[in-house]
């Protein structure tokens, strides 16, 4: 059993509450601990993790948000900058599933969101266990 922090960016309500409840019901049913933690937007993500990491009280991540993309640049900088930090954090050997939504619309997310459809969030969580799996095995 492992403890994992699923970190979320609390901007849309509703399509967050989906993008935990699958990546819980992942996590939950792996037989892992599960804590969340709830950061303003997507670019303060990977901080959060990187700041948790040093705890040491959890062995992997999932990182949740949703970014809709608007009449600005705004959009291409927090999607490529939290998944830039993201990365760099799981290039470091950190289990991190990315779990952060990056869109059209809002119905694009409502279907990636629920857990009925497209499941993004348990995906993520499968993405961090499967990182902690490769973390163990190559630490042998």
């Amino acid at each position: 059993m492992a403890r994992f922090l699923i970190v979320e960016a609390r901007f849309y309500d509703h399509l967050n509450d989906m993008l935990v409840e699958g990546a819980r019901a992942a996590l939950a049913n792996a037989g892992h601990e599960v804590d969340v933690l709830t950061v303003p937007g997507a670019l303060e993500v990977p901080g959060a993790i990187a700041l948790a990491s040093e705890s040491d009280l959890y062995d992997g991540y999932v990182a949740i948000g949703v970014v809709i993309r608007g009449e600005t640049y705004h959009f291409e900088i927090v999607a490529g900058e939290s998944a830039r930090g993201i990365m760099a954090l799981t290039m470091d050997g950190m289990a991190i599933g990315n779990g952060i939504l990056t869109v059209e619309n809002e119905e694009q997310a409502l279907v990636r969101a629920d857990p009925s459809q497209k499941d993004k969030g348990g995906e993520a969580a499968k993405a961090a266990m499967a990182l902690l799996d490769l973390q163990t095995r190559f630490a042998a």
